[in-house]
């Protein structure tokens, strides 16, 4: 139960600090990475 409370948390993380972990991972800038999220949510609709 515990594992799944961590895994839980991780992930709620990962979301919130979602530009900041994907400009290091790609070696972008944070604002090309929000411009890029920023498209991507306008294509859906």
């Amino acid at each position: 139960m515990l594992w799944l409370l961590i895994i839980i948390g991780v992930v709620v993380l990962a979301y919130v600090y979602r530009v900041q972990l994907l400009s290091k991972v790609l070696g972008q800038d944070e604002a090309r990475v929000r411009r890029m999220l920023d498209r991507r949510k306008g294509d859906r609709y």
